[in-house]
């Protein structure tokens, strides 16, 4: 979906209502657990390390559950307190070339390992209001040296005419998204008191 104008909280309100009930608009929901690249999808993965031990990870898993990975100056989640857990449906709004693009996704699962390596993070995917098909994995990962990751895994591919015929500028989006919520991460650990 789209619009003109930025979306009020009502709107999205009602779309986040209606769509709760919907399927995922892909049928290998949870490939991005295993790793696995479905026919058709392209796979981004994207690795950058937020520092060492244990307040770093603790930090930085605070970040992912208060959504701020989501660079605030051209997207926003809504709810923005929704809850990292199975079943959640949130609205992803994303401002790009003066349009309001309003997707719909919902967290597939979630991961918690005390491992080594230690990890914690979610996946969504996407609804029948989301421009794209599939899914998007954010994690943080301490490795069993103490190095603390952010990763992002993706399979997605267009799903809607206009994301077909702008493929190109949609994967530009997302590299973007992906250079800014690295360092979205990297400032919200470098803020940690």
């Amino acid at each position: 979906m789209w619009s003109l104008s930025n979306p009020t909280d009502a709107q999205l309100q009602s779309l986040r209502a209606s769509e709760s009930g919907r399927d995922c608009t892909y049928s290998c929901v949870g490939a991005t657990a295993y790793n696995e690249r479905p026919i058709g999808f392209d796979l981004d993965e994207n690795r950058a390390v937020l520092g060492c031990g244990d307040k770093v990870f603790e930090t930085a898993c605070a970040a992912l559950r208060g959504w701020q990975q989501f660079p605030p100056n051209w997207t926003r989640i809504y709810p923005q307190s929704a809850p990292i857990e199975n079943s959640q449906t949130i609205i992803v709004v994303i401002r790009s070339l003066g349009i309001w693009w309003i997707n719909s996704a919902r967290i597939v699962y979630v991961v918690g390992e005390h491992g080594p390596p230690r990890r914690f993070g979610f996946a969504y995917g996407t609804l029948p209001a989301h421009v794209e098909c599939g899914e998007e994995r954010f994690m943080i990962e301490m490795a069993a040296d103490g190095t603390v990751s952010y990763v992002l895994h993706a399979i997605s591919k267009p799903r809607m005419l206009l994301t077909q015929l702008g493929y190109p500028i949609v994967r530009r989006l997302q590299k973007r998204f992906v250079r800014e919520s690295q360092a979205a991460m990297l400032a919200a650990v470098a803020q940690r008191p």
